[in-house]
């Protein structure tokens, strides 16, 4: 929202944008889930009133998952989720900065519990163009103003995604592969009905319900971690028990290469060394999937929707 008005003020004059920054920065920081109002002058129209609100969840800030669904179908969504689980480099192209900021954040906030570790740029500018040949893990924003720089370069193997049309420019060709296949069908269901459970068209109330889908598919990923962790002793996981524990053998595929990335290791290094002080989303839905587990026994796919469901009846009553 806020770069939006930034690209609009800057279409009629450059001036405009100083004063609407400052307006923002002299605004009290909101608590979680609280609103500030923007009031700012503009040539024209006089003064506008801007409302801001900061997530209950501090892993949402600044996220629009409205955009990421506006410009990705989700069955190529799920393609460059998976292909950022393997921590690959990803090029992400649009006309907006707008749109490569809001959604370079909001991919990257799918991936909760998980941290990207490797270079993170959501606008690049065209003077760093060269920053996209490093072998290395990357997630870039870029105009598409630059595309025909961009294909002069040597590139490496990258996925470059074009938001403004919703397709891949280059792939790798496995990325439909790339998921567990029924965790990634559970995931689409709930996905495809993510405006029915939200219950109204509301941008936060939405991102709550897309952040719980993809918590809940990872709360289905390592299930097996607790029992593969419970001793109190520092480092103590046990990564070949832990992937021998899971039943499904298209997971245990998957987890081969996943816990090789930095992601995986950070995830673990973070909870053997804090393991009393962790207590978010992803803690509290892990606890809540061991208590209802064994009294589940529908498929996999079931308990992932069932899961789902009941917490978002316990979210509309907030």
């Amino acid at each position: 929202m806020v770069l939006d008005e930034v690209e609009r003020r800057r279409a009629l004059s450059p001036a405009l944008v100083q004063p609407f920054m400052r307006a923002i920065m002299e605004a009290q920081f909101p608590a979680p889930g609280r609103t500030i109002t923007i009031k700012t002058f503009l040539p024209g129209s006089g003064t506008e009133v801007m409302e801001l609100c900061r997530p209950s969840d501090s892993h949402l800030e600044h996220v629009d998952f409205e955009c990421l669904f506006s410009c990705l179908s989700l069955r190529l969504l799920l393609r460059v989720f998976g292909s950022l689980l393997l921590e690959r480099r990803v090029i992400f192209t649009a006309d907006k900065l707008s749109t490569l900021s809001q959604c370079c954040h909001a991919i990257v906030a799918l991936l909760y519990p998980f941290v990207w570790q490797h270079t993170y740029i959501p606008v690049l500018p065209p003077a760093m163009l060269d920053i996209v040949c490093t072998p290395t893990p990357f997630i870039v924003g870029l105009l598409s103003s630059c595309l025909p720089q961009l294909t002069e370069l040597p590139l490496e193997e990258v996925l470059i995604v074009d938001l403004g049309k919703s397709r891949l420019l280059r792939q790798l060709d496995d990325e439909d592969s790339i998921l567990p296949s029924k965790l990634q069908s559970a995931l689409e269901t709930v996905l495809e009905r993510r405006r029915e459970l939200a219950y109204e068209r509301d941008s936060s109330h939405l991102s709550t319900v897309v952040s719980e889908a993809f918590v809940r598919f990872f709360v289905e990923l390592v299930d097996g971690y607790s029992s593969s962790s419970s001793s109190p002793v520092p480092c103590s996981f046990q990564r070949e028990g832990f992937r021998k524990a899971i039943p499904s053998k298209t997971v245990r595929r998957f987890l081969e290469v996943f816990m090789e990335t930095q992601m995986f290791g950070w995830f673990i290094q973070e909870r053997e060394l804090r393991r009393q002080a962790l207590t978010g989303l992803f803690e509290v839905r892990v606890q809540e999937y061991l208590e209802s587990i064994h009294e589940n026994e529908h498929r996999r796919v079931n308990r992932f929707l069932k899961g789902l469901g009941n917490k978002m009846k316990f979210l509309s009553k907030k």
